[in-house]
């Protein structure tokens, strides 16, 4: 099954139509499947007096309340429309994640089918049972999350009525940017044999070596910020990807993808081109008469390999030359 790129546009946008729409055709000619915004109203998100979070004010240097932050970068459900059509004119797969009930209801009636549950919404118990009554695909994501928390939000979502093998959990590290000793991407396999669902990984790193790592450990969903530039004004521009790295890190996710191939240990067609000059077979080693016994001192093993294969030198060893040979020369016997 191929692995799904998100390319997460969040609020990269800056609140700017315009600005979403580039990230669309950004998104699209990465090779990404989907290209995803975020969908909320500051006033059912966040109190007034809520503050910004800690990495905002210290890599964009906000002091302001949260609440104002947010209602900058809100998305108008007409805007949703027009970036929606923008994605079909791009062929790219549009999607957005809800921070409340009324926002996923509205992706809802626009006929969205897959449901991405943010990390800060994993302890919202409303949310979950009404994003599990849904009955769609859902990506859970856990930043900041332990297995006690992660169990609990799979009871209530199956509990409601999703399904678990249409739920996959990201793992992700909730730092923006996340330190690489922050990261613990083997965390994501111990998700894996805890709950026996569908894996992933949102990255938060500076980079992409973490997002390509996670694709070869076998997650089946990527996710990652990107950007028109990090040096935009808006709180999640510094730990994004800026359009050349994104296109890097989906063809080398793209290349993980082929590489790691069906499992089955068998010669490629490659492979079997070059057998006969990699591997030996059995040969005079000196010079022998016929009549001569064939000898571990007489014999050796070189390539190539259109002769007795060395596995069968116990065979060989022994036997009688029935004609002379002449050093290098392959060997036979009936």
């Amino acid at each position: 099954m191929s692995i799904l790129i998100i390319a997460e546009a969040g609020v990269n946008h800056n609140g700017n139509i315009t600005t979403a729409k580039e990230m669309v055709g950004v998104a699209a000619k990465s090779g990404a499947d989907y290209v995803k915004f975020q969908t909320f109203k500051a006033e059912r998100l966040a109190t007034p007096t809520s503050m910004v979070a800690h990495y905002q004010r210290k890599t964009e240097g906000l002091d302001d309340l949260q609440f104002q932050l947010l209602k900058n970068l809100e998305l108008s459900e007409s805007a949703h429309f027009e970036l929606e059509k923008s994605c079909k004119e791009f062929k790219i797969k549009f999607l957005s994640t809800a921070f409340d009930i009324e926002s996923a209801d509205f992706l809802l009636g626009m006929g969205q089918d897959i449901f991405k549950i943010p990390s800060g919404e994993i302890t919202n118990l409303p949310y979950l049972r009404h994003i599990a009554s849904f009955n769609k695909e859902i990506i859970l994501s856990t930043g900041a999350s332990n297995l006690k928390e992660i169990d609990a939000a799979l009871v209530e979502l199956t509990n409601g009525g999703a399904k678990l093998d249409k739920i996959t959990v990201l793992h992700c590290t909730s730092a923006y940017p996340a330190k690489m000793s922050e990261v613990n991407l083997s965390a994501m396999l111990n998700i894996s044999r805890e709950f026996s669902v569908k894996i992933g990984y949102s990255d938060h790193t500076l980079g992409i070596e973490v997002a390509i790592a996670a694709a070869a450990l076998g997650a089946t969903v990527i996710e990652k910020h990107f950007t028109l530039s990090k040096d935009m004004e808006g709180p999640d521009h510094k730990a994004s990807l800026e359009p050349f790295e994104l296109n890097e890190m989906v063809r080398s996710i793209r290349n993980i993808e082929v590489s790691l191939g069906n499992g089955l240990k068998i010669p490629t067609p490659g492979e079997l081109e070059n057998i006969e000059v990699m591997r030996k077979s059995i040969v005079a080693k000196i010079a022998v008469r016929k009549g001569e016994v064939f000898t571990s001192e007489n014999l050796t093993c070189k390539r190539p390999s259109h002769g007795i294969s060395p596995m069968k030198w116990d065979t060989v060893v022994g036997q009688v030359a029935k004609r002379d040979y002449a050093p290098d020369e392959m060997v036979q016997i009936d």
